[in-house]
């Protein structure tokens, strides 16, 4: 690279702006996922105690009943996006400014190996490892480090590292996070340990992100902010005069409070009106993970030693009289209603259930707010259930009622309920089961049955099963978003990631 004048053409300008929009968007989103669950762990039954950091002075008490929702941690608008509890929200704005963040990506690299700008990042010589080793020791005795052209050893090697270890490997740990991709394909996340191990480095990755901007930004200042404007702004490679410098400082103040005011709109839309920025964040993000994801057929089968000794539960037991007298003879009374869009209606009693064909899966359950668990699973396949009710051409949905009253959430928000796609009904590990780890159901984990979807995440699986019934349209159910926390606390009504 001697001599040799690269400049910085309009679509690295472009695309530096674009990357610390969608970044910025990541980062604070990032940290209203972390506060569903603010801990981090490098095994996959996320035990409790057994984390390597947590983000809340939140302790659970022992020896009385507590569930992972009390475990969340609420952070401020101003640093997690948009703040106060919103992970619905939260996850839709991750996954909308990933699209921006990766297609930006994209374009930048594209860019880069179709002109010579390749040749400021990629290096060409094994000579860069000594040279970055002179440099960082330059570094660390305070001391002016090489010249570079246009970058010393060690930026450059930063820079390289960034773009294509760094970067990648975020999307990488991201989808190793899908119980979707890891039901699928369960070698996947075990490349990075597991998934806990995944979303541990996740969240290195982010830090690291925010630790290069912060030097990266230090150095521009330190070697000129007028003349590092100018280059990246304005394009300007050698000396700015005072105009040129002038101009690039009002452009970067331009685009810097750019940035801000979308942060701002976002935030304070999704809390002052979260229904209308769900319905346009689902237009951005639900079509590409149903096409990526959605469709992806569960095959786990853990051995029995990878079950979680202790699993955790999530949810209190309804208040329902029906479900407490239910409750209180053991299920015996309890008959699921099979109805709506077939040609056979059901009622089965448990021990119905239990004489039809029975379907045993160990699987990993991975809740919404970030911990997992493994545990095994006994109960009826939901495609030989249909089989039975054979339903009618025009049924696209089940739609699942519970007995669960939801009395622990202040408000009168109706009772708990979950929409399933036909087409995920069917997979052979979708099942209703009655029994777990080897027993009867208990009662906090969803008895008399609940549901389980082995490539969706843990809210789709809906506990204290009620009835079934087949629909064409969940639009005029409740709010219309196909579910319990989907109408009330923004989650998608597909939940593959």
């Amino acid at each position: 690279m001697d001599n040799l004048d690269l400049g910085f053409p309009l679509w690295i300008r472009l695309t530096h702006f674009f990357n610390i929009l969608f970044l910025s968007l990541l980062i604070r989103s990032g940290i209203e996922i972390l506060g569903g669950h603010p801990m981090l762990y490098g095994n996959d039954h996320s035990t409790p105690g057994s984390e390597w950091v947590r983000f809340t002075p939140k302790r659970m008490p022992a020896g009385q009943l507590w569930t992972a929702e009390d475990e969340k941690q609420p952070y401020s608008p101003l640093v997690a996006l948009p703040g106060r509890d919103h992970l619905g929200l939260g996850r839709y704005w991750h996954f909308a400014a990933l699209g921006g963040w990766i297609v930006t990506g994209a374009l930048y690299v594209l860019l880069l190996f179709v002109s010579p700008q390749w040749q400021r990042l990629v290096p060409t010589s094994l000579d860069i490892f000594p040279k970055a080793a002179e440099a960082a020791l330059a570094y660390f005795q305070l001391e002016a480090a090489p010249a570079g052209d246009p970058y010393n050893a060690l930026q450059q090697l930063a820079y390289f590292g960034v773009i294509f270890v760094l970067a990648p490997l975020q999307i990488a740990t991201g989808l190793a996070m899908s119980p979707a991709l890891a039901g699928r394909f369960a070698w996947y996340p075990r490349l990075f340990g597991g998934r806990q191990a995944a979303r541990s480095i996740h969240f290195l990755g982010l830090i690291a992100f925010v630790v290069f901007t912060v030097h990266h930004t230090a150095l521009v200042v330190a070697d000129g902010l007028t003349k590092g404007l100018s280059k990246i702004v304005l394009g300007i490679s050698g000396e700015p005069t005072p105009a040129e410098g002038t101009v690039a400082m009002g452009i970067a103040i331009l685009a810097i409070g750019s940035v801000v005011a979308i942060h701002i709109w976002a935030t304070h839309g999704s809390l002052v009106d979260p229904r209308s920025m769900q319905n346009r964040l689902q237009r951005l993000v639900d079509p590409p993970q149903r096409l990526l994801l959605q469709n992806l057929v569960s095959r786990q089968a853990w051995p029995p030693d990878a079950i979680t000794p202790v699993p955790r539960p999530n949810g209190r037991p309804p208040h329902d009289p029906d479900w407490q007298q239910l409750a209180s003879d053991g299920f015996r009374a309890f008959t699921l209603e099979v109805s709506g869009l077939v040609e056979q209606p059901l009622s089965l009693s448990l021990d119905d259930l239990r004489t039809l064909p029975a379907v045993s899966q160990t699987t990993k359950h991975v809740c919404i707010q970030g911990w997992s668990q493994v545990v095994s699973w006994k109960g009826l396949s939901l495609a030989v259930l249909l089989e039975r009710a054979r339903p009618l051409p025009e049924a696209r949905y089940l739609l699942f009622r519970t007995f669960d009253d939801k009395w622990e959430h202040a408000g009168d928000h109706g009772y708990f309920y979950g929409v399933v796609d036909l087409d995920i009904a069917r997979h052979p590990q979708s099942i209703l089961a009655y029994d777990m780890n080897g027993e009867r159901l208990p009662v906090p984990f969803g008895a008399p049955l609940r549901l389980r979807l082995e490539s969706q995440l843990g809210y789709k699986m809906v506990k204290w099963v009620r009835s079934v019934e087949l629909i064409d349209d969940y639009r005029t159910i409740g709010e219309g978003k196909g579910g319990w926390r989907e109408d009330v606390l923004y989650y998608s009504q597909i939940a593959p990631i």
